[in-house]
């Protein structure tokens, strides 16, 4: 745990304002990314389970007596990709190898070479300025 008493400390010394802002609004870039990524991981499992029901659905229509229309909806949709050639852990995959990763490495490296490593120096900042001292539940830190 980071015991901020001062949480304007995080600064690096020589970094000036517009810097703190810029390395701030990338780090909430990728807090979006970050959001975003938890639904493309909810839709992954939505369809996942949708494509399992699917198999149930036909299963079901067989069993009471429709096998054609069985047929026609599993030989079309169960396994079906959902993008070309696809199904939904490839563009999961795809994203986290080709964007997440990236920009994760690109925020980090970006916070070493301007913050010193430190994480949101901007919030850190905001809440010094914003937060009443000496009141409870105010504090700085734990």
């Amino acid at each position: 745990m980071i015991k901020d008493e001062n949480l304007l400390e995080r600064r690096p010394d020589g970094i000036d304002d517009d810097t703190v802002e810029a390395v701030g609004t990338l780090s909430e870039a990728l807090e979006y990314v970050e959001r975003a990524r938890g639904h493309l991981y909810s839709f992954h499992q939505l369809m996942g389970h949708a494509d399992l029901l699917l198999g149930d659905s036909c299963d079901k229509l067989r069993d009471a007596g429709h096998p054609e229309i069985a047929d026609r909806l599993g030989t079309d949709m169960v396994g079906r990709n959902v993008l070309s050639g696809r199904w939904t852990f490839q563009i999961v995959e795809e994203f986290d190898d080709d964007y997440w990763s990236r920009l994760r490495d690109h925020e980090r490296t970006v916070r070493d070479e301007l913050m010193g490593g430190q994480r949101h120096v901007f919030e850190a900042e905001m809440k010094e300025r914003r937060r009443t001292k000496g009141r409870r539940g105010h504090e700085a830190s734990p």
